[in-house]
């Protein structure tokens, strides 16, 4: 157990060290208030445009954040093959295992701070332009500390920029979304968190639940290829499960060629609830835990088949 405790952790460090992926974070949260700034002259449909284009930010930073994966993967993998270290399979899919477990915990943390600025653009949707200005102020002064405290702690060895900044820029966005939502427009006390659209939390667990599959594809091909061949193959199966599959082949052979690749490919449809959020209906979390039960499924499969192709590598 505390070797898969370690191989977890030494993966999911290696990700959040990455310079770009403090950009990433920071980046694509504040792009998201940004969002609910402007007016869109919609005609009452402000709150529908800036949960969609919220939402697809989410997802946009978290494919880029696949996209960085690959390259910690393949670095890692070409500067030595890890599977002589385990002659026992077991071992090997202890490893993988754990691998995935770090992957998945930095695609978590990059998550969470987008679903942070998505509910808090869902309430800023609703407020007068000057009152969103106010809102993203605040917000400012609250990402600013975590960078200035990562910054203040890379003096202090052993500890790194990067991570701390991290860390901290999670904690202090934790505490400004929550003192925002504590205060109406005109600073008087409110009850919690009025205004904001808590379904999105039900569709942002979808999104990583769809990241979590492209982490698991990601790990498999990164396996046995390159870089450049696990990049192809992943954004083949993202975009054929965009993609009415079951109408690709011709007609002689379209059911049996349609069935094989609606089973390879993941259903990225099942992950996507911005239409059911335009309405007043409520997403229920039975939804989302057959969602899970499909991840596992799928994850369990692909990486027990790239376990399986390495039961013979020397």
């Amino acid at each position: 157990m505390r070797q898969f405790i370690t191989i977890a952790t030494n993966a999911f460090m290696e990700l959040i060290r990455q310079p770009v992926f403090l950009l990433l974070m920071s980046t694509s949260v504040i792009f998201q208030i940004v969002l609910a700034t402007p007016y869109y002259f919609a005609f009452g449909d402000e709150p529908k445009l800036v949960k969609n284009s919220t939402l697809a930010v989410m997802l946009l930073s978290g494919l880029l954040g696949a996209v960085l994966m690959l390259a910690s993967l393949a670095r890692e993998f070409a500067r030595a093959r890890p599977w002589p270290c385990f002659p026992n399979r077991w071992g090997r899919a202890q490893f993988l295992l754990a691998k995935y477990a770090g992957l998945i915990a930095a695609l978590t943390v990059l998550t969470y701070v987008n679903l942070i600025g998505t509910l808090l653009a869902s309430r800023m949707a609703l407020m007068p332009m000057v009152d969103r200005s106010v809102r993203l102020g605040r917000l400012r002064r609250g990402t600013g500390p975590g960078l200035y405290v990562g910054r203040v702690q890379q003096f202090l060895p052993p500890a790194p920029f990067v991570s701390d900044a991290v860390f901290c820029v999670v904690i202090m966005l934790t505490l400004a979304f929550v003192a925002i939502n504590f205060y109406t427009k005109e600073g008087k006390p409110q009850a919690f968190a009025t205004g904001v659209d808590w379904r999105l939390i039900p569709a942002a667990v979808l999104i990583l639940f769809a990241l979590w599959i492209l982490a698991g594809l990601a790990l498999a091909c990164s396996t046995r290829f390159d870089i450049i061949p696990t990049l192809a193959i992943c954004s083949t199966l993202f975009l054929l499960g965009l993609c009415p599959i079951t109408y690709l082949a011709a007609q002689p052979i379209r059911i049996v060629v349609g069935s094989v690749l609606y089973t390879v490919t993941p259903n990225w449809q099942l992950f996507w609830l911005a239409d059911a959020l335009d309405t007043e209906e409520h997403v229920h979390w039975n939804y989302v835990g057959k969602a899970f039960a499909y991840v596992v499924g799928y994850v369990g499969a692909v990486l027990a088949l790239a376990w399986c192709c390495l039961k013979n590598e020397s």
